[in-house]
């Protein structure tokens, strides 16, 4: 507003250019108004187990037009303030040295073009850092779109995903600039209110193939992760014999919800973010732990939305076993200032009496989980992190005990070991 309040940031209804000042004045409000509380995007008791009104908290002041301005990157101004925005929370990681970041962009399966403008708008505001990494998100609203008549069919929104994609991994020079910001991006994620009503397919109801899928129905959430993984996989297999990265899909599950969306990520999931509901159903937390499939949790954010801090099951898992690591979610609603991993180790150490042996298995747990290359793994971790137990352990890097990794892993041997020993190769063949 000081410096900028004359430039011309988005359209008016009748399409006339509106200044900054324009838009804030449209709204009564001026630059000495503004504070934290009057942006009202911080999560407060009336959102549990509310999911619309955790959806309006995106709203700035509660105005879409401010996040339009500020929190797109294919606005009026070319997503130059998100980008602005994004480069001081990538300054303040590169600052503090020992924190590092896998951010989210959202692409929604509208148009074949929003790849290529997004890719536009990363390389041309140099969005770039060693201390970050991309994940795409893709929102499941098909249902939206659908009833607005912006796609036909629910083949669709997989052509306008993953179309772009593979022409780029097979000519580069196609999509340039997507070709360059693909290998940043290291999986893709799905993301939307997981409560929701869906109707699932039984015995005698079976899904129509995704170019049949045509009505104003949102498919069910093991549709939309069995489709993205299956497309996921070929593109990867394309792309790993063309040299290039591969990509792993990271959703959100078992935040809420049916336990069928667990059972999906089970056989879909590189890892996941949430995974509350496990701890409704035992039997498939142990297969979690057997296959240590790992899990990303945000204990204050869902604290917020659905599950009280003190009951939730993070310390449950750890001690069992199930590799789970702290994570942020929505750090802007849930948390109070600019350290909000900070807040979500102290807290956790505070609440549930961690030790200093499990606060460093948790950050341990992060970087295995995380997206980041190779190399930047034996830095943090040591040079033989592949290696599985003690080898793989450098406790100078990890700070986690020699002892701590040898119980995981002979208790884990243990378990698969008695498992193994019901297991007849003679009714069926054992693949791994």
């Amino acid at each position: 507003m000081r410096t900028c309040s004359n430039e011309a940031v988005t359209k008016a209804a009748d399409g006339t250019p509106m200044s900054l000042q324009n838009v804030f004045e449209s709204l009564g409000v001026t630059a000495y108004d503004l504070s934290v509380d009057m942006l009202d995007v911080h999560a407060d008791r009336n959102m549990f187990h509310r999911f619309d009104k955790f959806n309006a908290k995106y709203n700035p002041i509660g105005e879409s037009k401010l996040r339009e301005v500020f929190l797109k990157t294919d606005n009026y101004v070319g997503g130059k303030y998100f980008a602005h925005i994004i480069k001081e929370v990538i300054n303040d990681l590169e600052d503090s040295k020992y924190q590092n970041a896998e951010l989210r962009l959202s692409i929604y399966g509208k148009s074949r073009g929003e790849w290529d403008s997004l890719a536009k708008w990363a390389l041309g505001h140099n969005i770039y850092s060693e201390n970050v990494v991309w994940l795409v998100q893709l929102p499941r609203l098909y249902d939206v779109y659908r009833s607005a008549n912006i796609l036909n069919n629910f083949q669709d929104v997989l052509d306008n995903i993953f179309a772009p994609l593979f022409e780029a991994t097979s000519d580069p020079t196609s999509h340039p600039e997507l070709h360059a910001f693909l290998q940043h991006v290291t999986g893709f994620d799905s993301v939307d209110d997981e409560s929701k009503p869906e109707h699932r397919p039984t015995p005698t109801r079976t899904m129509p193939i995704p170019q049949n899928w045509n009505n104003k129905e949102n498919p069910p959430y093991a549709y939309y992760s069995y489709y993205v993984y299956a497309n996921m996989t070929v593109l990867n297999h394309f792309r790993r014999m063309r040299g290039l990265n591969t990509i792993v899909f990271r959703p959100h599950s078992g935040e809420a919800g049916p336990i069928q969306h667990l059972v999906a990520s089970y056989l879909l999931a590189e890892n996941i973010s949430h995974g509350l509901l496990l701890r409704k159903v035992p039997v498939l937390q142990y297969l979690f732990y057997l296959c240590q499939i790992p899990v990303a949790m945000s204990p204050l954010s869902n604290n917020s939305l659905f599950l009280n801090y003190n009951r939730n099951p993070l310390p449950e898992y750890l001690a069992r076993g199930i590799p789970v690591s702290l994570s942020t979610d929505d750090p802007l609603m849930f948390h109070f200032t600019k350290e909000p991993l900070m807040e979500e180790y102290s807290i956790a150490a505070q609440v549930w009496k961690l030790s200093s042996c499990d606060m460093c298995e948790l950050a341990r747990n992060s970087v295995l989980m995380s997206g980041f290359s190779h190399r930047v793994k034996q830095h943090w971790l040591g040079p033989n992190y592949v290696r599985e137990g003690v080898a793989g352990n450098d406790i100078s890097r990890t700070n986690v005990p020699d002892i701590r990794i040898a119980y995981r892993y002979e208790t884990l041997l243990g378990e698969l070991s008695e498992i193994y020993a019901f297991y007849d190769p003679q009714l069926a063949p054992l693949r791994i």
